[in-house]
C-alpha cells in the first residue's frame, strides 16, 4: 500500500496545487524577453512529455525566441506563448492572466458521443441522486447504472455503500463518465475499491524531478484491491473524448480487471499530473511532471483505448436512444 499511498499523494498533489511553484528565482526583470524565457526553459527542464511526443523544444525556441522584442505588447507576447503552448498538446498545459485564459482543446474534433437531453428524456426519468452520481437500474432492473460527470465532485463511502445494495441483485453495473474532465483522482480509487476484483497493479508513474531530459523518480507502482461493500463486478465504464485527467486514470485503472469493459471512443488523455509556474509578469502556468503508464508499458498519457469502439449515430438520436448506452445494455 505504501506505493498506493505516494503515488496517491503525488497526483493529488499536482492537481489541487496548480499555482504551486518548485522553484523561484528572485525579483527577475518583467520584459518580454525575461517573461518568455522562463516559460521555456521552465519547459524544457521540468516537463515530462518530450521525448514521448518526440518534440525538439530547441528548434520551437529557435522559432519563437527570435519574435519576442523589448517593444512586444502583452497580447503580441500572450498570442505568441500559446501558439507555441500548441506544440506540446496537452490539456494539462494552460496559461492565465487577467484578461486571458490559454488552453489546449484535446476534444474539438472528436464525436461528442453524449447528448444530457436525451439522457435526460429516454434514460433518466426514474432516478437518483446519490450525491453528484446519477443511478438507476436499467433493464427492467438487471443493470445498474451510474453517470459521474466529474471527478471534482466528491464520492462518499456511505454513498456506495447505498448503491451497492442498492444494485445487490443486478447482474452487473455501467459506469458513465462521458464529458468528465477529471478532477480529484482519489474519488477514482475510491469508486474503484468497489469494483475491484482482487488487489493488482494498475499503472505505475514517473516524475519528473531535475532538469535533465531523463531526470525522473524510480517507477512508483499503484495497486488497488477491494475495500467496501462491493459492486457487482461485471463492468462497463462509458467514455467519450472529453473524459480527462483524473477520469482517464480511472478508465486506465480499471482496465487492469478482467471484469471492466470500455465501450465508447479513446479518452482524451492527460496522463501527467500538473505542476504550476508564476512569469515575472504575475501570468502562471501549469504543466505536466509526470508520465504513467499502465502495466504492459501503455503511456495514457494521449488517451485509453476502449474495448468496444462505438459512436452515437444519428439514426438512434433521431430514435431518443443512446447507441452508446444500448451497446453497454446488450453486454448483459
Amino acid at each position: 500500500m505504501k506505493a498506493l499511498k505516494l503515488s496517491l499523494f503525488l497526483l493529488v498533489f499536482g492537481f489541487l496545487t496548480g499555482c504551486e511553484q518548485v522553484f523561484i528565482e528572485k525579483d527577475p526583470p518583467n520584459t518580454p524577453e525575461k517573461n518568455f524565457d522562463v516559460l521555456w526553459t521552465t519547459l524544457k527542464e521540468r516537463y515530462s512529455f518530450f521525448a514521448y511526443k518526440h518534440i525538439d523544444w530547441d528548434s520551437v525556441y529557435a522559432v519563437y525566441r527570435p519574435r519576442v522584442t523589448p517593444q512586444t505588447t502583452e497580447r503580441e507576447l500572450w498570442n505568441l506563448m500559446s501558439d507555441m503552448l500548441d506544440v506540446l498538446r496537452d490539456g494539462h498545459v494552460n496559461l492565465r492572466s487577467e484578461f486571458d485564459l490559454y488552453y489546449y482543446n484535446w476534444y474539438i474534433d472528436a464525436p461528442a458521443n453524449f447528448d444530457r437531453h436525451l439522457l435526460d428524456k429516454s434514460y433518466w426519468r426514474d432516478t437518483e441522486r446519490t450525491g453528484r452520481m446519477v443511478n438507476t437500474l436499467l433493464k427492467n432492473g438487471t443493470v445498474g447504472y451510474i453517470y459521474y460527470g466529474s471527478f471534482i465532485q466528491p464520492i462518499t463511502d456511505a454513498q456506495l455503500d447505498y448503491l451497492a445494495d442498492k444494485f445487490a441483485g443486478a447482474q452487473g453495473v455501467i459506469i458513465d463518465i462521458r464529458n468528465n474532465e477529471g478532477g480529484n483522482p482519489i474519488n477514482g480509487f475510491r469508486l474503484g475499491r468497489r469494483l475491484a476484483d482482487q488487489r493488482r497493479h494498475v499503472y505505475t508513474t514517473l516524475y519528473k524531478n531535475g532538469p535533465g531530459p531523463n531526470d525522473f523518480t524510480a517507477p512508483d507502482e499503484a495497486y488497488l484491491e477491494p475495500s467496501g461493500k462491493p459492486l457487482p463486478k461485471k463492468v462497463v465504464i462509458l467514455t467519450n473524448r472529453t473524459v480527462y485527467s483524473a477520469a482517464n486514470f480511472f478508465t486506465a485503472m480499471m482496465k487492469a480487471f478482467p471484469g471492466v469493459t470500455v465501450v465508447g471512443d479513446r479518452t482524451g488523455g492527460g496522463g501527467g499530473s500538473p505542476v504550476g509556474w508564476e512569469l515575472p509578469n504575475g501570468w502562471s502556468f501549469n504543466f505536466s511532471s509526470s508520465i504513467t503508464y499502465l502495466p504492459d508499458g501503455f503511456i495514457i498519457e494521449n488517451g485509453v483505448e476502449p474495448d468496444l469502439r462505438v459512436d452515437q449515430t444519428e439514426e438512434d438520436r433521431l430514435r431518443g436512444r443512446d447507441t452508446l448506452l444500448e451497446r453497454a445494455l446488450s453486454l448483459f
